[in-house]
């Protein structure tokens, strides 16, 4: 049983209504027309839109239910911002929509939608019957920096001019113009240029309804923690194979389909990875296993 909150409500629901086994989502991005520096229009808080729109649909697939996802925007965006989304899903390790800017949203669902993902105070207009996840607000600050110079900025707000100049792209990584800046990466020309799911990591720390600071302090964090969980991953795999003990099984499963609860599930595998009585293989098993939802590519580093 999936069951996620209703922000109109602010009540546990669960999704799909029961008996259906099929999953209508419908993912709702602001208006891609806003000004960024990049000039896509891609601002931090699609990033998160997207990718809880992603783990929604992971966590139902792990659940056995079958999902259907279509992506719509405030306004349909100009080809090259298309692209440019397009490009920022497989970055990000986002399973695309099956439709993207579908223009009657009910109709690509095949009946109207069970779940619609949005960024805070952005719904559709037109989303009058199920669920509605809000997303939390993105603020970023470059790095190096505690707060901007002239205080917070607001909410998924570009950076300031010159900003992307203190946060210079990693040596030797190729800058894709397709792909926009997020301020506070380290990186330039994507959401982090030296590892793309450190931002994805990051973001999924936190619980999805609440704001998140992007620096280039926690994505260093992150990017270290990706290297550490990699290494360890390709450690254990090299060990005889041993089943996920039920207990860990258990909690992460109740995390996750009670409201999306990945961040809680991060911080099991933390504890995983650092007890002595869980055997190599069966860490092994716990992260392969996670990964289906958390798309953190955590067996990349096997056989290198």
């Amino acid at each position: 049983m999936l069951r996620v909150t209703d922000t109109r409500t602010g009540r546990l629901v669960e999704v799909p209504a029961p008996p259906r086994r099929l999953l209508r989502s419908r993912v709702h991005l602001p208006a891609l027309d806003a000004g960024t520096d990049d000039g896509t229009g891609i601002r931090p808080v699609h990033l998160r839109v997207l990718l809880i729109g992603d783990v929604l649909a992971r966590v139902a697939e792990l659940q056995g239910l079958q999902v259907v996802t279509v992506l719509t925007t405030t306004a349909p965006p100009a080809d090259d911002r298309s692209r440019a989304l397009d490009r920022v899903m497989d970055v990000l390790g986002i399973h695309p929509p099956v439709v993207v800017g579908a223009r009657h949203p009910d109709a690509a669902l095949g009946g109207p939608a069970d779940v619609h993902v949005t960024a805070r105070g952005e719904g559709p207009a037109d989303a009058t019957s199920g669920v509605r996840i809000e997303v939390g607000p993105v603020t970023t600050v470059p790095s190096g920096e505690d707060t901007p110079p002239d205080g917070p900025r607001p909410p998924d707000s570009p950076a300031p001019a010159g900003a992307e100049a203190a946060t210079p792209t990693t040596p030797g990584t190729p800058v894709d113009p397709a792909v926009p800046t997020v301020p506070g990466t380290g990186t330039a020309g994507a959401p982090d240029a030296a590892d793309p799911l450190a931002l994805r990591l990051l973001l999924l720390g936190c619980p999805y309804a609440s704001p998140v600071t992007v620096t280039g302090e926690a994505l260093a964090a992150a990017r270290h923690t990706l290297r550490e969980w990699r290494r360890q991953v390709a450690g254990w795999a090299r060990e005889p194979s041993a089943p996920i003990p039920a207990e860990l099984l258990r909690r992460s499963h109740e995390a996750l389909v009670d409201d999306l609860g990945v961040h809680a599930v991060l911080d099991l595998l933390a504890d995983v990875a650092a007890r002595g009585d869980v055997r190599s293989g069966a860490k092994f098993e716990t992260f392969a296993h996670l990964d289906r939802v958390l798309g953190l590519d955590l067996a990349r580093d096997i056989g290198r």
